[in-house]
């Protein structure tokens, strides 16, 4: 329930420009030209900060720059002292994942032969779309499109453009090709947000894949008591993220819920500080 409450302030601190909701209008004061730590769409209605991910290709897609050392120091920051804490707890799309995978459906464990190499996606996506694309694909102006916001990222279709499009008639009526390719994607990660548990953060997450790098080296860390331990693999078990927690406690597809440590029947995992 902790975990949850968290989630919630989050996702309330994050998107707390109401009069965007009701105005369909975006924030544009000085708050947003901070970043948050989780992936939220700078075009939400609601949006009081920046998405990392979103600056970082904003920057790198115009003549003057090709790198945002700002969103760069901030990814690394956050990275260091938290890792994919942030994943598991600041970010208002995780939590999403989380609610629609409550709902009572048959669950899927991906099998392993498929689900590890899949994992190396959101590194494909982060390497090719956030990073190469807008530095090098430019237009006659020398900017370059935020091709992962354009092209990939539900979040920002069901954060800003399904409220956006709904409030706004002039964008309703040059919806096209895109939109619709957009909502195809948001809905296949909602339906299968339902069977799989965090389908976009384990296989398509940028943001995830930057900060599952500091996983082993920030000073936030997941450990085991090895005195206690009896090696039932219950940690293991009930991780929704297919950890293999024993042997790599800190491994960089775990988002630092918890799960592990609530069902330890010894109290032999713990959490510590560098």
């Amino acid at each position: 329930m902790r975990r949850q409450i968290i989630q919630l302030l989050s996702l309330i601190a994050s998107n707390s420009y109401i009069q965007g909701f009701l105005n369909s209008t975006i924030y544009k004061g000085k708050l947003k030209t901070v970043c948050v730590p989780g992936l939220n769409c700078y075009s939400c209605p609601g949006a009081r900060g920046s998405c990392p991910i979103g600056a970082l290709q904003a920057v790198s897609g115009t003549k003057e720059y090709s790198i945002s050392l700002y969103v760069l120091g901030f990814l690394m920051a956050f990275g260091i002292f938290l890792g994919r804490f942030i994943c598991g707890f600041l970010c208002p799309f995780g939590f999403f994942q989380d609610i629609l995978y409550k709902i009572k459906a048959r669950k899927i464990k991906v099998n392993e032969k498929i689900d590890k190499p899949m994992r190396f996606l959101k590194y494909i996506i982060l390497f090719v779309f956030v990073i190469l694309l807008p530095i090098f694909l430019n237009n006659d102006y020398g900017i370059s499109s935020p091709y992962f916001c354009k092209f990939i990222c539900p979040v920002g279709t069901f954060e800003g453009g399904i409220p956006l499009v709904l409030g706004n008639e002039g964008l309703r009526n040059m919806v096209g090709l895109l939109f619709g390719w957009k909502m195809f994607i948001l809905l296949s990660v909602i339906i299968l947000s339902t069977f799989i548990y965090r389908p976009f953060c384990k296989y398509l997450c940028p943001l995830g894949a930057i900060y599952g790098l500091f996983n082993r080296f920030s000073f936030y860390q997941m450990a085991i008591d090895e005195d206690k331990c009896i090696k039932c693999q219950r940690c293991e078990q009930v991780c929704n993220m297919q950890v293999k927690f024993l042997s790599s406690q800190n491994d960089k597809e775990c988002i630092r819920c918890g799960d592990c440590k609530n069902i330890c029947p010894k109290d032999a995992i713990f959490i510590k500080y560098k």
